[in-house]
């Protein structure tokens, strides 16, 4: 008779976890899309989330709803590093702005402050020349 094989077991590490209770968090809302970044003090990131990632399709990830969802779902994987205190920083134009900030309140993370980093032309590009007809 033939010995059944020896399986191996190998452990994986356990990720070190480390307790943050001040972070910031970054929405980019564009008109396609929104994408939310949890991150600690120094900017090295703690959970994210978008709309795609959650499921979303289409013209569907650019909506308020989305933006909730999307939001609930990077806090709750932002729960196990005791991210209490956020500072955002929201991104972009599109319809998940105001919700996602919203939701951030709804989801257990205290806002300390908001700060629009939406980049605005002051010049924009050459004009074209003019027609010669």
């Amino acid at each position: 008779m033939a010995k059944a094989p020896i399986k191996k077991t190998i452990r994986k590490k356990k990720k070190a976890y480390h307790q943050v209770s001040l972070g910031k968090v970054f929405i980019q809302a564009t008109y396609n899309n929104t994408i939310v970044t949890l991150t600690d003090i120094n900017g090295n990131v703690l959970s994210w989330s978008s709309a795609g990632h959650c499921g979303f399709k289409g013209p569907k990830k650019a909506t308020p709803y989305a933006a909730t969802i999307i939001v609930k779902d990077a806090a709750t994987k932002a729960q196990g590093f005791g991210l209490r205190d956020v500072h955002v920083f929201v991104k972009g134009v599109g319809a998940g702005r105001e919700s996602a900030v919203r939701s951030l309140n709804a989801n257990g993370l205290v806002v300390l402050s908001i700060k629009d980093l939406t980049p605005i032309p002051h010049n924009g590009p050459r004009p074209p020349r003019p027609r010669r007809v």
